[in-house]
């Protein structure tokens, strides 16, 4: 049921470098259309402005545009919406600037800005940083209260207050322009809602994933979705001419700020000596919400996307988790649309602002319904369930919630399957047959997963693949019933991999054992399907002894009829992988083998 999103068409029909094509379909993650050009429209009027902000210690310049709906005024205050752009973006991209323009025509006063390094904004690219680009979105708060003006001497005295210097506002947007909105809220209590899409909890699981649960080995970093991001930043000049020089950092790192260079140099060198190591998780977190989440107060809706390869479904659950356990507001939904792709049509309830479908869209209804009580204070609104998530397989007219299933909390891991010597995927811990089967990996990737990029820029991307002899597969017979897998699947393994015990302990954690393991669905036909081309990385801490791995969540049916396949593969060509040559064996007897838990919806 999955379709192009309309930012993949767009930029598809394009023909610019490959900067300006990426940097646009990641700007756009929505799938919005944008305004009509910079006047009044008779609904609102849009006025671009100027603003000199502190961004911790630094002194930065924010391009914006003030969106001023029609009839508010002094006498006739309106809660505001604070929107930025994603990576790559701008305040003038599709997807920022109509987020703007829908708000306005629903009465809410909006502030669209660039972000820092972007657009036509000052100073360095720094990744959301809470301590800058945090502190610089204080400084539109600071303008939404009325408490400053901006560079040319506009102020506003028409947003609701809850205090002198308190304005009402709330923030919206997707990827970059999603954690940006935690990090504001992190500095900045005045912040009343919130509704981060598509983003990250921890940048270091998120480029550089390591899905074992001892997470402090690294993992194996996505070099095709980190190196897309790099040439956006550092080729900003093909972006936006005539850079403010605030933007320009050195020779060897030009726009981002200097330890998010080094970072991509650490990981793009495949080596992990324990220094380096520690500075780039250390960094890597800091600019991630995993640290700054206890400052986090405003109320949350949580919505990410499923088919999405750069931050997947186990981010959202980790921020949802941290901030229901310290008492903060929030709510969660997975959409189909992530920065992989998948967005469907209006009728199944994916939001697509380009079709005005805010009220008629389930993830557009839960939007505004939020807004409607943490902005516009109705205490009688209700905000929908806990959680909710698209379903690829249900038809979009199915009942009110279109595609989308609700409850209470996402399912717990509930049905067991066990690795079989033979190569079956068991029920029954008795039906494990005894047997040892190895695999080895090749200096070049032997398994592709996804080309990371290639649809964001509108290219074919070739089918999932493993090549004999470097993975392992256990598969289950044909199910009986549909089975529907919602949530984060979990294996516990234990591999035998002489070679790489001799050198694990080496002070270089790139001497460990990589391997990557994955969920195939096989129809009765013989295709198989891997499930929205995710694939769960893992840096083995030691080979001698069990390891659990968290397999990216999904949602999807496993038809009646269908098998379900686990396959643990060497080596996948949109990571970097194992450094020199090591097989693997994985043996299996009943009372000691590898067992598949997965979160089954009955």
């Amino acid at each position: 049921m999955s379709r192009r999103t309309a930012s993949r068409r767009a930029v598809s029909r394009t023909r610019a470098p490959l900067a300006l094509a990426v940097g646009a379909a990641l700007a756009a993650p929505l799938a919005l259309a944008a305004p009509a050009p910079a006047s009044a429209t008779g609904q609102f009027t849009v006025t671009p402005l100027k603003f000199t902000v502190d961004a911790g210690g630094r002194t930065c310049t924010v391009d914006a545009d003030l969106y001023r709906p029609a009839g508010v005024d002094a006498a006739h205050p309106a809660p505001a919406v604070l929107t930025t752009n994603g990576f790559g973006g701008s305040k003038s991209d599709g997807g920022t600037a109509a987020t703007g323009k829908a708000f306005a025509e629903r009465g809410y006063v909006g502030l669209v800005y660039s972000g820092l390094g972007f657009g036509k904004s000052g100073c360095l690219i720094s990744l959301d940083d809470p301590k800058i680009d945090g502190k610089a979105a204080s400084g539109l708060v600071d303008f939404l209260a009325g408490k400053r003006a901006a560079d040319d001497g506009t102020t506003v005295d028409y947003v609701t207050k809850d205090a002198g210097s308190d304005p009402r506002v709330g923030m919206i947007g997707g990827s970059y322009g999603g954690a940006i909105q935690m990090a504001t809220a992190a500095v900045d209590r005045r912040v009343d809602a919130l509704v981060p899409m598509i983003t990250w909890n921890d940048l270091g699981y998120s480029l550089d994933p390591n899905n074992a649960s001892d997470r402090s080995v690294p993992g194996a970093s996505k070099w095709q979705w980190m190196n897309g991001f790099y040439l956006i930043g550092e080729g900003q000049p093909l972006l936006e001419p005539s850079l403010d020089p605030s933007r320009v950092n050195s020779l060897t790192c030009l726009h981002f700020v200097t330890k998010a260079c080094e970072t991509i140099r650490t990981l793009n060198s495949g080596r992990y000596p324990a220094d380096r190591t520690e500075a780039l998780q250390e960094y890597a977190r800091s600019v991630s919400p995993v640290s700054y989440l206890p400052q986090v107060k405003a109320p949350t809706l949580l919505i990410q996307g499923q088919v999405d390869s750069l931050f997947n479904l186990n981010e959202a659950q980790a921020t949802y988790k941290t901030l229901k356990a310290q008492g903060t507001t929030t709510k969660m939904i997975w959409q189909s649309a992530g920065h992989s792709g998948g967005l469907t049509d209006a009728a199944s309830g994916e939001l697509n602002l380009s079709e005005g479908n805010l009220e008629t869209s389930y993830v557009g209804k839960r939007i505004l319904s939020w807004f409607d009580r943490y902005l516009q204070r109705k205490k009688g609104v209700d905000t929908g369930p806990a959680f909710a998530y698209h379903q690829d397989w249900v038809p979009g007219d199915s009942g009110p919630n279109g595609t989308y299933a609700t409850a209470s909390k996402v399912p717990a891991l509930s049905q067991k399957l066990y690795l079989s010597g033979d190569g079956k995927l068991v029920e029954n811990r008795e039906k494990v047959a005894r047997g040892s089967r190895e695999y080895r990996n090749w200096l070049i990737p032997t398994s592709h997963s996804e080309s990371s990029l290639a649809g964001l820029i509108g290219l074919p991307d070739p089918a999932p693949r493993d090549t004999k002899g470097t993975y392992l597969d256990w598969t289950t017979e044909p199910l009986t019933a549909a089975v529907d897998v919602v949530g984060s699947p979990k294996a516990t393994l234990k591999v035998v991999s002489p070679r790489t015990e001799r050198v694990q302990n080496s002070g270089d954690a790139a001497d460990k054992l990589v391997l990557f393991a994955k969920l195939y669905d096989i129809a009765p036909d013989g295709r198989k399907t891997l499930v929205h081309r995710l694939v769960a990385p893992v840096r083995v801490p030691d080979v001698t002894k069990p390891f659990t791995v968290s397999l990216p969540g999904i949602v999807h049916r496993y038809e009646a009829g269908h098998k379900l396949q686990f396959v643990v593969a060497a080596s996948d060509d949109a990571y970097v992988g194992n450094r020199g040559v090591k097989p693997v064996t994985v043996t299996s007897a009943p009372e000691d083998t590898g067992v598949i838990e997965l979160p089954v919806v009955r």
